[in-house]
């Protein structure tokens, strides 16, 4: 596919943003200033200075002698390159690449973007009148080089040019199009050379000799024969689908119909290429300027359409519409390889593959957060409280099996909590016990289940484990540390059973 690109030049840029400061300044010659070596120095003007023959780089006593009623303005630094910044910032909902083209200018690749507009003019015309709305005077145009936009734009009719027709669209224009040094301006200018098209009957060779390499190479980028690159203000996401709308969409079901056809835009894409998102942003771009963005992830690669659908559904509503969207964007930021080969999770048997369990905890997770879910797989320890690894890679596997036969609680202490005991002689499970000044009678117990230190890690006294039920039905994992005779056994709650 041929490249395209759009150069937008804003000719006033500095002053237009005054005047949607200041207003009572709209009719009004006005120029802003800064001093410079001792005396005023303009920096830029509005069109009612420039009609009367003022420009930036002037004296401002000098543009005073030529307009005495002209106003002088404070020149804010660095107020030209955040403008377009934001305005390139803006401007993505045309493109998902664009760049400032500092000092009054943007550089938008239009690649495969137009047709969602209706052709290049219409986009192109509706670019310019959206930035003219917000009270910028604009000039555009569209070319297949950087070099040759940029020349058009701001020296030619604002206009779309066909790569067949690049040479005669740039010939009648002067060689400050071709963005040379003012040296080499003026050098041109005393040879009489005025025009692109004299440059071009001239020999290469004698071009070079001249005015060395910097004057062929701008030259060759303007014709399109010397590739360019710019540098986008936001790296575009390999995986995105775009989607503008011919209205502004104010509802929830036009949202999720947009939403709905970007995911089977991009999710045929990805299972062509055998990939699956792990992370997704949908954005939306109101016409009032405003942006917003839902994210969600999953928990392993997955191109299902409706899976990923149900995960954004429930935040739809979070969504601020307004006056209207205007360009929908889906993003993968994060995408992997999807596995084909299905396997039955934690071989208990079930008939649920690691492809529903992994969409399920999506949707759980959509509630309560990824943070809130955890797995659980057997680690190579005795101890409870290192006897298992914290994962929530679906894909793990286990590196060992539980090491015992004996029921193991749904919720462990972090660390055991001490407790009072009732309890017979010798190794009788207890009667009564003391939690947290509630006072608990066991009517069952199940015990004792023996579980020794790990003296290779570090020494201490072995435990002896129960699993008892109270009179409210309420199951408690409780252990008994060391001898029942010797003065420092202690008991300790560790869990609670559902």
């Amino acid at each position: 596919m041929e490249q395209r690109f759009a150069s937008i030049f804003f000719p006033f840029l500095l002053a237009d943003y005054t005047v949607r400061q200041y207003a009572h300044l709209k009719n009004k010659a006005f120029v802003l200033a800064e001093p410079e070596r001792g005396r005023s120095v303009v920096k830029a003007v509005n069109s009612g200075a420039a009609a009367q023959g003022i420009s930036a780089g002037m004296v401002v006593a000098d543009c005073k002698a030529i307009l005495p009623d002209l106003q002088v303005l404070h020149y804010k630094k660095g107020l030209a390159e955040k403008l377009l910044h934001n305005l390139g910032m803006w401007c993505i909902r045309f493109s998902p690449v664009v760049a400032v083209d500092l000092p009054d200018g943007l550089i938008i690749e239009t690649t495969g973007c137009s047709h969602l507009w209706g052709g290049e003019e219409n986009y192109l015309k509706t670019i310019i009148q959206r930035l003219k709305d917000f009270g910028y005077e604009v000039k555009g145009a569209i070319a297949p080089s950087i070099g040759g936009a940029f020349a058009v734009a701001r020296f030619g009719e604002p206009s779309i040019i066909k790569k067949e027709n690049i040479v005669a669209a740039l010939s009648d224009l002067p060689p400050a199009a071709l963005r040379l040094q003012p040296e080499e301006l003026e050098r041109l200018d005393q040879l009489g050379i005025h025009h692109i098209q004299s440059l071009l009957k001239i020999p290469r060779s004698a071009l070079q000799r001249r005015f060395g390499a910097t004057l062929l190479k701008r030259t060759d980028q303007a014709l399109g024969n010397e590739t360019e690159f710019i540098n986008p203000l936001i790296p575009p996401e390999p995986y995105t689908a775009r989607l503008p709308a011919l209205e502004p969409i104010c509802t929830a079901a036009g949202i999720e119909i947009a939403l709905q056809e970007l995911l089977k835009q991009l999710c045929n894409r990805l299972q062509k290429e055998g990939l699956g998102l792990r992370r997704c942003r949908f954005i939306t771009y109101r016409i009032d300027a405003r942006e917003q963005q839902l994210m969600i992830g999953t928990t392993q690669a997955s191109c299902n359409q409706k899976h990923l659908f149900k995960l954004f559904e429930e935040k739809i509503s979070t969504l601020e519409p307004g006056l209207g969207i205007e360009l929908f964007v889906l993003e993968a930021p994060e995408v992997e390889k999807t596995s084909t080969i299905q396997e039955t999770l934690w071989n208990h048997g079930e008939n649920k593959t690691n492809t529903e369990i992994a969409e399920l905890v999506d949707r759980i997770a959509g509630r309560v957060s990824i943070q809130n879910i955890h797995r659980f797989l057997p680690a190579e320890h005795y101890w409870p409280e290192f006897s298992f690894v914290d994962t929530s890679d679906l894909k793990q596997k286990p590196q060992t099996e539980w090491r015992t036969n004996f029921p193991r609680p749904l919720h462990l202490l972090p660390k055991p909590e001490l407790i009072q005991v009732t309890a017979p002689v010798p190794d009788y499970p207890p009667m009564l016990f003391r939690y947290k000044s509630r006072l608990h009678k066991i009517i069952n117990a199940e015990g004792p289940e023996r579980i020794e230190q790990e003296w290779w890690l570090q020494q201490g006294l072995y435990r002896d484990y129960y699993c008892v039920e109270d009179e409210e039905g309420k199951r408690f994992w409780l252990f008994r540390s060391g001898d029942y005779g010797d003065k420092k056994t202690q008991w300790f709650v560790h869990g609670f059973f559902a």
